[in-house]
């Protein structure tokens, strides 16, 4: 890593930290705002699935706009535009307000494709991978932390916290405008070009592209309806749903944080990603038939574990299974397959929760039994975890 890098890099993780835990703080709270306006299923499903298309769309174009014109600007005018969007979510009076406030925090969302670029312009080969998994592990700080502010906030308004979240966004903008520094840039010509479609034409990278995509869609149900659902079925409000949120977000970080390291050093890939998919599919068959809040407990712990540990391994498969000369693409590839999950899957959620409040979950279960068989086909691949340093 050069010396100009090693500052810079605790600042980014810091900057994407912040940005994480505004999502976070209003993703237990959306369903909550959206319904005070009259919406439905299937309406706070379009909400969640225009976050998704625009984050889908832009995360290439901010890509693009930074290799041309700098990291540091366009973090800084994805974050600025953060603030500005969650101001418009929580001033909004009608959902078609709302929806155009979600179409622009997707269009900003996108810029942790900026982020990566940015390790990637600070980081050698070898400590990449370290890194990146630290890019990773933000995502686990934000999603604990969010939802923890957001359900103490929420008993004073639905807009309260999404207002505090714009307000953390700006705090970051200014925060970042100070010290986060333009990572010195790196020559690297690539000897060729290799596009999606290529990478999908090998039928291991397409069967596990296909995989996460059919797990992706899977777990974007319970995700989309999960607040109406208790609101609807146990008379839950806000902040109860976002202490769930934590509660399933600290299960899951403890398994992927420390019980990974354990179990892939005992398991190959496959097993792993297949029973995690098993357990999720029993999970979700459960759920539907909870009569009570303790016993709702049960498949939702099973839904957090059995998460944690299909995941990673589905992750490891997709860059070992790849040459090195086109990993980028390969796992660029894989992520867009979740990241075109998370379109499809809310606006199904919401169509299919307005008929009956179980279906999405049965149709959960039914996707991921169609995941773990799959799965059964990908190679059994094993990687050892690297000795400590």
């Amino acid at each position: 890593m050069s010396e100009r890098g090693r500052p810079a890099l605790p600042v980014l993780f810091s900057v994407v930290v912040v940005d994480l835990i505004g999502f976070g703080i209003v993703m237990p709270i959306l369903p909550f705002y959206a319904r005070e306006l009259s919406a439905d299923g299937s309406e706070l499903g379009l909400l969640l699935t225009a976050w998704a298309a625009a984050q889908f769309v832009f995360a290439p174009v901010w890509g693009r706009l930074s290799d041309r014109i700098g990291r540091r600007p366009v973090l800084l005018l994805t974050v600025a535009g953060t603030s500005a969007s969650l101001f418009l979510l929580a001033v909004s009076t009608s959902l078609a307000g709302m929806l155009v406030a979600r179409v622009l925090a997707g269009v900003f969302a996108a810029n942790i494709s900026v982020a990566s670029a940015y390790i990637s312009d600070v980081t050698s080969e070898q400590e990449r991978t370290r890194y990146m998994g630290l890019l990773g592990a933000s995502f686990g700080v934000g999603f604990v932390i969010g939802p923890a502010l957001g359900g103490l906030l929420a008993p004073f308004g639905a807009d309260v916290p999404i207002l505090a979240a714009a307000a953390l966004a700006a705090a970051n903008f200014v925060y970042a405008g100070f010290v986060l520094a333009e990572p010195p840039r790196r020559d690297e010509r690539p000897v060729g070009r290799v596009g999606r479609i290529e990478v999908l034409r090998d039928p291991e990278v397409r069967r596990l592209c296909l995989t996460y995509f059919t797990f992706s869609v899977a777990v974007t149900q319970l995700e989309s309806m999960f607040a109406f659902f208790m609101a609807d079925r146990f008379d839950f409000g806000a902040r109860e749903v976002a202490f769930l949120f934590l509660g399933i977000a600290v299960v899951m970080g403890g398994i992927q944080g420390g019980g990974m390291r354990a179990l892939s050093a005992r398991f190959a890939e496959r097993s792993l990603a297949v029973a995690g998919m098993a357990i999720l599919a029993l999970a979700f068959a459960l759920l539907v038939e909870a009569p009570t809040l303790a016993l709702l407990l049960v498949p939702l712990t099973l839904s957090a574990v059995g998460r944690g540990i299909a995941q990673p391994p589905l992750m490891s498969l997709a860059s070992l299974g790849a040459a090195e000369d086109r990993r980028g693409i390969v796992m660029g590839t894989f992520q867009s397959s979740a990241s075109l999950a998370r379109v499809v899957g809310p606006i199904t959620a919401g169509l299919l929760y307005d008929r009956s409040l179980e279906a999405p979950f049965l149709l959960a279960a039914a996707l991921m039994v169609g995941a773990t068989v799959l799965a059964l086909g990908l190679p059994r691949r094993v990687a050892r975890p690297a000795p400590e340093a």
